[in-house]
């Protein structure tokens, strides 16, 4: 349960300035900045910290965005059912759409066009220091300015009168700064550091009821920390008191704060705080599930027409027309909505679905304890595997796909290397949904997703949700199941000297020592990955690395989707990968990788990359590499010269990588898929 921080709530900076007198909307507006859709949903999303040239801004919650929307008369919606369905298993069933970031293009650079729309933000922290005379205050105490409507970045606060720290009055205002210390809990609240609170040591100053404060940081380059003083009765106190395991006691516990969201949490936070400085990396972890789409994924299954039908007629008119399809299909005409073109027959099923008693929180938990991240992968590579190339292979205008062989089919020399299909992915569409984020720890801590995972709304139970497009191309290859097999049964061997054994073992410590309490029940084997994903994850690797020196995108530009898992009931092996560029832009990328993806090319490729991984000018330590007790590492003979790549290509933060598993290295002969 939370409640309310601050009185009113809900941002809205354009209405603001409407509100105002037409002097202050012409001093001060509204705009501080920009960034791209990609950068909103990996890095500065809702609840994440946003760098501007002179202070620091949060992005806010999803309520906030909704005064945004309502100045326009439609909003506009991303199509991708099945990521849709996906998120609404960790969501919740009411999420009914996904919506892009609100943005629109400018038909010219002095048009005024699509001014009102942007993402909501609030300054933060609010707690800023003056860099002329050291002041520590709130934001209150300082003047915005924002004047240049050509210029947002160089919006700033500024200390007016400021008396610098020789006590003369300056005539120009001074910058301020913010003040860079933070507080944080591991379930994602987030606060201001008491600065009074803590030079007083828990107590009221004796000599001022609101003291003056100051931030003195003199040691700049000398690894020292601030200090905070109190102007009124003279105490001192430094930050590096607060700092490691000794000065985690001395911090107040968690007041259960989300800034984003402008809340406490009602009942407050057990949880002790840890200290955090502005722009930590790991302050934010973006939760997000991401599906490329495949033609027959665009196809509304019954949940989502159900949502579209309870988001068009509202719950009174559900429970009036009931299971009657034909009111349905006369209200649905009137209203003129692409809804009447369903059949009967899917129009009753959604209906029926729509009908259905909502399930239980035990049955929503359930839901996400079982929800497997591969399911989002199968009906892509179950598409991809389908040979001969049909006519929704070619080009698919609703996917936004076009695949196309290789002119000559599969080189001799990949096939001898059990490649057994090669696409070229002319162009395809990506859409990435944002689910909430963590913070101190990534989203991996095991079955305790409803606990940590910070909301994006008020109530929890966000009506939709944030998703990006990105359209681009890329290459797929597929290996011989198999080759892949047989080679996954002799490196997966009960053999307790075994490279294998080391790995398994390395990730039980691993998993014991970074997830949580509530992961005691769970086989730490869940979360391990067979060796045909190390062995096709490495490979994607080295391929990167390769195809950047010849595609005309850095390597930090290409990035990899892993189709690599072992059979089970309903669901076929797979062993496969794509290595896909992508833009946020309609245009999508140039097409050096599809030209990669010919023939020769591809075989040239591969060749000096599997050529390449034999050396490394860290071996022999690198190619020796193998965790042992008490070491917890999740990689083998890979580091940052030869296998491992950048945090915007790799899906698994560079784990589950070994060259040994790709070609023979000294000391592990007869390991090399490829040897």
């Amino acid at each position: 349960m939370t409640e309310i921080l601050e009185t009113g709530g809900i941002l809205d900076p354009v209405g603001d300035l409407e509100a105002g007198d037409s002097q202050t909307a012409t001093k001060n507006r509204a705009k501080v900045g920009s960034a791209r859709p990609s950068s909103l949903l990996y890095t500065y999303g809702p609840g994440a910290t946003m760098d501007l040239p002179s202070f620091t801004i949060m992005p806010a919650g999803l309520d906030d965005w909704e005064r945004v929307w309502a100045r326009r008369g439609s909003v506009p919606t991303v199509h991708a059912p099945r990521l849709l369905d996906a998120v609404k298993v960790h969501l919740g069933p009411q999420v009914s759409e996904l919506r892009p970031f609100p943005w629109a293009p400018k038909p010219s650079s002095n048009s005024r066009e699509g001014d009102d729309l942007g993402v909501p933000a609030r300054v933060f922290p609010q707690w800023l220091r003056c860099t002329h005379c050291d002041m520590l205050a709130p934001l209150t105490r300082f003047a915005y300015r924002n004047t240049n409507p050509y210029r947002p970045d160089q919006a700033r606060f500024e200390h007016e009168k400021c008396p610098g720290r020789k006590g003369r009055i300056s005539k120009r205002p001074m910058p301020a700064v913010p003040a860079r210390y933070l507080l944080a809990c591991p379930d994602g609240h987030l606060d201001e550091f008491p600065y009074n609170w803590w030079v007083h040591e828990g107590a009221k100053c004796a000599v001022a009821e609101v003291p003056r404060l100051a931030m003195h940081d003199r040691s700049v380059g000398k690894g020292a920390s601030a200090t905070i003083e109190c102007g009124a009765c003279g105490l001192k106190r430094p930050m590096n008191q607060a700092q490691g395991e000794a000065g985690a006691s001395k911090l107040p516990r968690c007041r259960g704060r989300h800034p984003h969201l402008g809340l406490f949490d009602k009942n407050g936070c057990p949880n002790a705080t840890k200290l955090m400085l502005l722009g930590a990396s790991n302050l934010w972890f973006p939760a997000s599930l991401s599906i490329v789409v495949m033609p027959e994924a665009t196809t509304e299954t019954q949940e989502t027409v159900a949502s579209a039908i309870l988001n068009v007629a509202g719950p009174k008119r559900v429970e009036k027309y009931g299971n009657d399809v034909d009111k349905w299909r006369e209200y649905l005409d009137d209203e003129d909505s692409a809804l009447a073109d369903l059949s009967d027959d899917d129009l009753a099923a959604a209906i029926a679905h729509l009908m259905e008693p909502p399930p239980s929180e035990e049955e929503l938990a359930e839901q996400r304890r079982n929800f497997d991240p591969i399911s989002l992968l199968v009906p892509e590579w179950n598409f991809l595997l389908r040979d001969p190339l049909g006519k929704l292979h070619k080009a698919d205008e609703k996917s936004g796909l076009v695949l196309s062989p290789p002119v000559g089919g599969v080189h001799p020399d990949l096939a001898s290397k059990h490649v057994t299909r090669v696409m070229a992915i002319d162009k395809l569409r990506k859409v990435n949904a944002v689910l909430g984020f963590t913070r101190i720890d990534e989203m991996e801590r095991a079955n305790d997703i409803g606990q940590r995972l910070v909301h994006l709304s008020r109530s929890g139970r966000p009506k939709w949700t944030v998703a990006t497009e990105d359209r681009g191309e890329g290459i797929y290859l597929q290996l011989d199941e198999k080759a892949v097999a047989a080679w996954e049964a002799k490196v997966e061997s009960p053999d307790l000297a075994s490279l294998w054994s080391a790995h398994t073992a390395a990730h039980k410590r691993n998993f014991d020592a970074r997830f949580s309490d509530t992961a005691k029940d769970i086989d730490h084997l869940s979360r391990f990955r067979p060796a045909r994903y190390w062995l096709v994850h490495t490979l994607a690797h080295v391929l990167i690395r390769e195809m950047a020196m010849y595609a005309g995108y850095s390597a930090a530009s290409l990035s990899e989707r892993i189709y690599a898992w072992k059979p089970e009931a309903e669901r076929p092996a797979a062993a496969g990968l794509l290595i896909v560029t992508t833009a946020s832009d309609s245009d999508g990328t140039l097409g050096g990788l599809v030209q990669l993806s010919a023939r020769d090319n591809l075989e040239r490729v591969m060749t000096r990359a599997l050529e390449r991984a034999l050396r490394c000018s860290s071996d022999p330590v690198c190619a020796h590499r193998t965790p042992k007790d008490p070491e917890e590492f999740l990689h083998g003979a890979a580091c940052h010269t030869c296998a491992m790549a950048s945090e915007t290509s790799c899906e698994r933060a560079n784990r589950f990588l070994d060259r040994r598993f790709l070609v023979d290295l000294p000391g592990s002969v007869g390991l090399g898929f490829f040897s």
